[in-house]
């Protein structure tokens, strides 16, 4: 649950949220309530399908459509390394505001931090410590931070339900960042490597996919809060760095240095979900590899640490874009999902009689992904030129 939501928050999500906020103001509360539902229904069936088959979507795309599950595998790795680059600029800049290290050092340092955890001998057993801590005291920073910034909470009510402004590409890049990409499978193939399958855990599997997309909009509207108390009294967000200016207005030098704890946490727990969920699509079709999986996300770390260091700290418009993207990979991956949720032949659910009313919610929903990601296509190409 947490593996899945704190891959969400990262520097992407942060900057995209204080972005949005300040272009939209209360207005963007809708966004966030519709992303919110979306999401929920997404990861209903993405985990229940996934967790009751007990296969890793790629494998299970495979066995749907032959070579669908490769070609699943591609934009997934190569959509978690774009954005991991992101994650372990995010962890340097993080760095930078908490002790004014440079954002080279802050960023290996980071990485290695990282790799320690793989390189661990109950890596998974940390990994799953270590972001149910973090993702605890980012809310609770966040949290703090938006209780200071006083924000218009009735005028965020109201225009949650009738919003004076809505934007298509906003919402698509909401979904693409919280369920797009690596993201989407990040805390199904967890329960999987963990032996959670099977009909028998369909309590928990369910429970854990509405609980993690809950703990990342929590997350999503405090932040937002936090926000929107700081433009809405007049201060203007220098563009460079919007999030650490929004703390900066609110609490000062202070805000700063706390700015970068969240940063850091949001960018690390990244870091760790973007790497452990590309290569458990890497791993499955590598063989006698498959053992050797912390190997792999050790590796997976390093390159694009290494690519970190060669371009520099990511732009704040290329993690926006990066979320617009994803938004548009998400109904491929979604749509085999369903696939395999509809087929009445084979055995891929083990006999399990998938609910009906399940399938039509991702269907609807899979249909909206596909209008979002179709009216979006506009505003994507006006960020990229």
């Amino acid at each position: 649950m947490f593996l899945m939501a704190t891959s969400a928050i990262g520097p992407g999500f942060i900057t995209q949220t204080t972005v949005f906020t300040a272009q939209l103001g209360a207005a963007f509360a809708f966004a966030i309530v519709v992303s919110i539902l979306v999401d929920i229904a997404v990861q209903l069936n993405v985990w229940r399908v996934i967790g009751v088959s007990g296969l890793h979507a790629q494998d299970l795309a495979n066995k749907v459509l032959p070579g669908s599950g490769y070609v699943l595998a591609v934009l997934v790795v190569l959509g978690g390394a774009v954005f991991n680059i992101g994650n372990i600029g995010g962890t340097a800049l993080g760095m930078n505001a908490m002790f004014g290290m440079d954002v080279k050092l802050g960023g290996a340092i980071s990485a290695a931090i990282a790799v320690a955890i793989f390189l661990s001998k109950r890596a998974g057993v940390a990994m799953d410590r270590i972001v149910v801590v973090l993702g605890v005291l980012m809310i609770s920073m966040v949290l703090y931070v938006a209780i200071v910034s006083d924000p218009p909470v009735g005028e965020a009510l109201r225009q949650s339900v009738l919003p004076d402004e809505v934007s298509f590409l906003i919402i698509t890049t909401l979904i693409g960042g919280t369920v797009g990409g690596y993201i989407t499978y990040a805390g199904a193939h967890r329960l999987v490597d963990s032996g959670i399958t099977g009909t028998e855990h369909i309590s928990m599997i369910t429970r854990g996919s509405v609980t993690g997309i809950i703990v990342t909009g929590i997350m999503r509207a405090l932040l937002f809060l936090a926000v929107l108390g700081v433009v809405a009294g007049g201060a203007v967000l220098a563009t460079d760095n919007p999030p650490a200016s929004a703390f900066q207005h609110a609490l000062g030098d202070v805000g700063v240095r706390i700015f970068g704890v969240i940063l850091w946490a949001a960018s690390i727990t990244s870091v760790i979900g973007a790497s452990y969920t590309s290569v458990s699509f890497m791993a499955g079709f590598m063989g006698r590899l498959r053992e050797q999986r912390n190997l792999l996300v050790v590796g997976f770390i390093t390159v694009c640490a290494v690519a970190f260091l060669a371009l520099g700290k990511a732009p704040v418009t290329l993690l926006v874009l990066a979320g617009a993207l994803n938004g548009l990979i998400l109904p491929v991956g979604l749509a085999i999902i369903l696939w395999a949720a509809a087929r009445r032949s084979g055995d891929l659910l083990k006999g399990y009689a998938y609910p009906k009313y399940l399938l039509v919610i991702g269907i609807l929903v899979w249909m909206l992904t596909v209008y979002l990601g179709w009216k979006s296509l506009g505003g994507i190409s006006a960020l990229w030129g």
